[in-house]
């Protein structure tokens, strides 16, 4: 198979939005992960990650299955629903239910409470992260697959942007564990993104550029909210510790 310029300008195409539809995936796997003792947590989101590849991958396989996700069931109020609306549906369900006890346990601060109780189980947490992979894994593989003709180019990008979040995964964990205001912000973000999930589901389709406006929006707030906080740190350290 040759590889010209638009098989090449395909794959970068389709590796960004592979990127970009795996954000929410990397947040919720990021924040799972802080469930568990530390020194599970990096293993914890490697493995995540490494079963977001499989899933997208099998699922990429399996492309006479995924045309028939869309096929209708059965019909509520004359709005046919297919596999996929209930596979939405759940998923969204649950990234409400997930968010709003994870959003409870920071700020009622049971959070380091629980984790000296009893740790997270392993387990349960990538049981739980496997359960949204094959959400979040759906959606991107159907869009690959109306974007690009060449199976191993919508399996390359696939490939490179898991390994592009595999690499931000640590960072990022690092980042939402340090900072509870942007913990609640990441949290919003997958109610918001539940939200959205569900009316998909129902119908309602909420295009994406929309959600991720609104949560990059929140995040250049909160990014000058954390300089400024900074900044006015520093000077009172620098006011309480004046050089001689």
């Amino acid at each position: 198979m040759d590889f010209t310029f638009e098989m090449l300008a395909s794959l970068l195409t389709l590796t960004a939005l592979e990127i970009v539809l795996g954000i929410d995936n990397l947040v919720f796997i990021s924040i799972m992960s802080n469930r568990l003792p530390v020194e599970q947590q990096s293993s914890a989101r490697r493995t995540g990650l490494a079963l977001a590849v499989i899933t997208r991958l099998l699922l990429l396989a399996s492309i006479a299955w995924l045309a028939g996700v869309t096929a209708p069931l059965f019909s509520v109020f004359d709005h046919s629903v297919s596999l996929r609306d209930l596979i939405l549906m759940g998923g969204g369900m649950f990234l409400l239910a997930k968010g709003t006890t994870e959003i409870h346990a920071t700020v009622e601060g049971v959070e380091e409470e629980m984790r000296h109780v009893k740790a997270a189980s392993f387990v349960s947490v990538i049981i739980q992260i496997m359960i949204l992979d094959i959400v979040f894994s759906l959606d991107s593989v159907i869009t690959a697959v109306g974007m690009a003709n060449q199976l191993s180019v919508m399996a390359a990008a696939i490939i490179i942007a898991v390994a592009v979040m595999l690499f931000a995964a640590d960072p990022l964990s690092r980042f939402i564990h340090e900072h509870v205001s942007v913990k609640m912000l990441a949290l919003s973000f997958l109610i918001l993104v539940g939200t959205a999930l569900i009316a998909d589901g129902m119908g309602f389709h909420v295009p994406k550029g929309y959600l991720y406006f609104a949560i990059a929006f929140s995040v250049g707030v909160e990014a000058l909210n954390l300089t400024a906080t900074k900044r006015r740190r520093r000077r009172e350290t620098t006011a309480a510790n004046p050089p001689h």
